[in-house]
């Protein structure tokens, strides 16, 4: 943190941009992100020394030189790891973990998923933009089959990872999409982001214009992005179109487009519930791609559960009450012992 602290000042957007230059290409989506974040921050009602921002590798990674608050840049992937022990010895911290898709999903696939799991209450959002930047141009876990790059030149044979349905399966409390080139939709979720206690996940769609230029571009575009995309809304139909004139239904156990009109109406559209518990609808959504389905963005599930650092803090005091605080120097000399000379 670059500044000092006054905690009774109003913050502002001003006071969690820090003094570091930003290096990131020009036109890089992170740019959108990291302009959205530093927007939301002050908004939060929390004093700006109790934000940490931790990350891993990889350009998103440089994420925390640029939010002017406690910040750790750690190793490749381990950054879910790192935030933990900081929520975990500093509960009243809010810690945000911030990777990448080859970062969280390959090196760091182990650490995300058990810090989601256990419901660990870090918010974080994992820039996807379908390739490693940093290293000028591999394909990464969210590649396409058949991506075409350094290290693939014949085409990718790997089969990618939706991380919705990771996050899903991880059952994460939380777990959203929005893009980097719609501002307002993803100011959105990051405050609901922010607002969220346990583990709260976000993808935020992000281009890299210098590796792989247009990757989301087919559905993003302001041209066609109302009749190739959808915004998942709580309690609303599950509507879409630049004309609001299609939607999506339950047939069976598969979801189906209609059109409306010619007897179908909103009525029969599927209404879309964050809060259910069981997830089973939330997938069949994350699973949608364009060209056959519109592709969803929003909040795919928003439930509370009791996070661990909850559970934590409550077996420490349970623990506290029942034997006493304990004492560390004869733990040490508890038992057998030895000398070695």
């Amino acid at each position: 943190m670059s500044t000092a602290i006054d905690s009774t000042a109003k913050l502002t957007r001003k006071d969690f941009e820090s003094d570091q230059e930003v290096r990131w290409c020009p036109g890089c989506g992170d740019y959108s992100i990291l302009a959205q974040t530093q927007k939301v921050l002050p908004d939060l009602g929390v004093p700006r020394e109790k934000f940490v921002m931790v990350s891993g590798i990889g350009c998103s990674s440089r994420f925390p030189y640029y939010v002017n608050t406690y910040g750790l840049h750690s190793i490749h992937g381990r950054a879910p790891a790192v935030a933990s022990g900081v929520k975990l010895s500093n509960p009243d911290l809010f810690v945000w973990v911030i990777t990448g898709d080859g970062d969280g999903l390959s090196i760091g696939g182990n650490h995300l998923v058990h810090c989601m799991r256990r419901n660990v209450d870090l918010k974080i959002i994992l820039f996807n933009n379908k390739i490693y930047g940093l290293t000028k141009g591999q394909y990464s876990p969210t590649s396409e089959l058949g991506k075409k790059t350094k290290s693939t030149p014949m085409g990718s044979i790997d089969y990618p990872i939706n991380p919705i349905h990771l996050a899903l399966a991880a059952e994460a409390t939380f777990v959203a999409r929005s893009l980097d080139v719609d501002t307002k939709h993803l100011v959105e979720i990051l405050q609901r982001v922010a607002k969220h206690k346990g583990a709260a996940f976000v993808e935020v769609f992000q281009n890299c214009n210098i590796f792989n230029d247009g990757a989301f571009r087919n559905f993003t575009d302001r041209e066609i992005r109302d009749d190739r995309m959808i915004a998942i809304q709580h309690g609303k139909p599950l509507i879409f179109g630049k004309d609001h004139d299609k939607g999506l239904v339950l047939k069976g156990i598969k979801l189906e487009v209609v059109k409306l009109g010619n007897g179908v109406s909103e009525f029969d559209l599927l209404v879309y519930d964050e809060e259910d518990p069981d997830p089973t609808l939330a997938y069949l959504l994350s699973g949608m791609s364009y060209p056959d389905f519109p592709v969803p963005v929003g909040v795919f599930r928003n439930i509370r559960k009791p996070t661990y650092d909850e559970m934590m803090l409550g077996q420490v005091e349970k623990s506290i009450n029942l034997y006493g605080k304990g004492d560390l120097e004869k733990l040490f000399n508890a038992g057998d012992t030895w000398v070695v000379e």
